[in-house]
């Protein structure tokens, strides 16, 4: 579908029966104009979906050769092996990335959309923010035919391109995999579930509680965010818990690893005493003791499937507005800080 003809601002100066010179002017915020007349030619030109050009006006196919990429963080090992597969497709073919970070925060993630938008980039890579109410910032690049795809932190609704994990399958095996260790009374550590990957993980850790005929207990559910400060939080809380948990999924390694640190220091034996399991495999998972038993949430082929698949869309090659959802694999990886089951039968072996 080809590009509709930008707006000028020789279209908004027309619309309005103002000079070019005064539409210019207010939309470099010069005081010269007044605030009345600013707001007019604002609200106009976001009508119109007017664009601020920051390169070239005469580029004869209207490419900049850029890609944006929104994420809703920069520290995490996820994030940065996404950028690492976005890096790697976009590099060899040709494109240029801008990345946006929003700290999680709805306000910052619209201005990044708008900011990216306005560079002209010719599509855009996003994973929402923890505070994400709706996403009609994204609008605009639909209107200009600009293709937006949403990884990892997304909105399910069918009208998107979406690059996931099947995160409900993921929360049901590593629940699973704790009752299969022996475990009755679990706790699950979680974020936001108005996100989606949140939201589907607790849907499969109660499913396989369900499922094994384990009751679900609000009180074992723990919603905070993923800083140091709140895990510590959640492990204080688990420790008040009587009777204490015997496992405990936790939806992030990081704040798993602080986890098994502050339950550690209070003479909680792991698994012998709590089975751990958390998700991502980040690096620090084979660095804490024991190591971390985890779901594998293979970044880097996040990060290049979704570059790939809008690559290929604006070479003609393919068209995403074809796919909805790609479901990239992940597995549940065992490691010994959920190995109850060696313990108890190394224990028997032992009284023999």
């Amino acid at each position: 579908m080809p590009k509709e003809k930008e707006v000028t601002i020789y279209d908004i100066a027309s619309a309005l029966n103002i000079s070019i010179a005064t539409v210019s002017r207010a939309l470099k915020n010069d005081p010269v104009v007044s605030k009345r007349t600013k707001k007019k030619i604002f609200d106009l030109a976001a009508k119109m979906g007017y664009r601020t050009n920051h390169f070239a006006r005469n580029l004869r196919n209207q490419t900049t050769n850029t890609i944006g990429i929104i994420v809703h963080e920069l520290s995490s090992n996820f994030i940065t092996s996404v950028l690492a597969g976005v890096e790697k497709v976009t590099t060899e073919a040709g494109y240029d990335l801008i990345i946006a970070h929003s700290s999680e925060s709805f306000s910052k993630e619209i201005a990044n959309a708008k900011n990216l938008f306005d560079k002209r980039v010719d599509g855009l890579i996003a994973s929402l923010s923890f505070d994400t109410k709706n996403l009609d910032h994204y609008k605009p690049f639909k209107e200009k035919n600009v293709p937006v795809i949403f990884f990892d932190r997304v909105e399910q609704d069918g009208k998107n391109t979406v690059v996931v994990i099947d995160n409900d399958k993921c929360g049901y095996q590593a629940t699973e995999h704790l009752i299969q260790q022996g475990c009755k009374r679990i706790v699950h550590i979680t974020s936001s579930l108005k996100r989606n990957v949140y939201a589907q993980r607790f849907n499969g850790y109660k499913e396989a509680l369900s499922e094994n005929g384990i009751p679900y207990d609000e009180n074992l559910l723990i919603v905070h965010d993923l800083s140091e400060s709140a895990a510590i939080e959640s492990a204080m809380q688990m420790l008040k818990m009587n009777p204490l948990p015997d496992g405990v999924f936790i939806t992030n390694d990081f704040v798993a690893a602080v986890v098994m640190r502050t339950l550690k220091e209070n003479n909680i034996k792991i698994p012998e005493d709590m089975a751990i399991v958390g998700f991502n495999n980040d690096a620090i998972c084979t660095l804490v003791e024991p190591a971390l038993s985890t779901i594998n949430y293979p970044g880097i082929d996040v990060g290049e499937v979704a570059a790939r698949n809008l690559v290929n869309h604006l070479k003609g090659i393919g068209n995403i507005q074809n796919t909805n959802t790609i479901i990239i694999r992940s597995n549940l990886i065992i490691r010994n800080s959920s190995l109850k089951s060696e313990i108890i039968e190394k224990g028997k072996k032992k009284l023999n």
